[in-house]
């Protein structure tokens, strides 16, 4: 009966978490719609954020609140086929979180400091690891995303793509630092069916202070 009792107790905390929560919500931009352009025009980045990622916001939130009847039911056939709605939702949230962060109308160039000094010691150099990048990136079949990543079990940074909306973190162990998003609501509107135009002309928007204190961030 103890042992029974301490186990109840464990669940009460989780599920009323779970009851309380708040809905997830999107993110304001830190910049005007038009801020990147030329590179990344007004229209995609109102479409995008307005549109794209609300609609991931809207669709998590009701996947969690049928995943949290199906906890409280204990109906783990609901619970599991529920996963594909919260990875790929939940993913399209974290992931567009990131990137609109990682982007700035003062972005450009190449980073400082300590983030430079470990993309060259893990790529050989600044030109090497941007070519690395954009090439994956350009290589991902279908919808997905490119990233540089940190191992944290390595130390090093690693550069993956992902499929769809799949977040790193939760698919690859790698924590995230800065994400291409190249699905082609990302830029069809501009660049049409022309991806590596549009990954050359990301570069000039990066937003090297964010990624830096992200990697600063992740090795604490």
């Amino acid at each position: 009966l103890f042992f029974s009792f301490r186990s109840s107790a464990k669940l009460v905390a989780p599920l009323g978490c779970l009851v309380s929560r708040q809905k997830h919500t999107l993110p304001d931009l830190p910049y005007d719609y038009a801020a990147l352009e030329p590179h990344i025009n007004a229209e995609i980045m109102q479409l995008h954020h307005s549109k794209h990622h609300a609609t991931y916001v809207n669709n998590l939130n009701v996947a969690e609140e049928k995943y949290k009847e199906a906890l409280a039911k204990g109906d783990v056939t609901t619970q599991v086929s529920l996963q594909p709605a919260l990875k790929f939702n939940g993913g399209g949230h974290i992931n567009h979180t990131i990137f609109w962060t990682n982007l700035s109308p003062n972005g450009g160039g190449e980073p400082k400091g300590e983030l430079m000094e470990a993309i060259k010691r893990d790529f050989g150099s600044f030109a090497n690891f941007k070519e690395k990048l954009t090439s994956v990136s350009v290589g991902v079949q279908g919808s997905g995303w490119g990233w540089l990543g940190y191992n944290k079990e390595q130390g090093r940074l690693q550069i993956a793509a992902c499929a769809n909306q799949d977040p790193l973190q939760g698919t690859t162990g790698l924590i995230p630092l800065l994400g291409i998003d190249v699905w082609e609501h990302a830029y069809y509107l501009q660049y049409k069916n022309v991806r590596p135009d549009y990954l050359k002309a990301i570069w000039n928007v990066i937003n090297w202070e964010n990624v830096s204190s992200r990697y600063a961030t992740c090795k604490k």
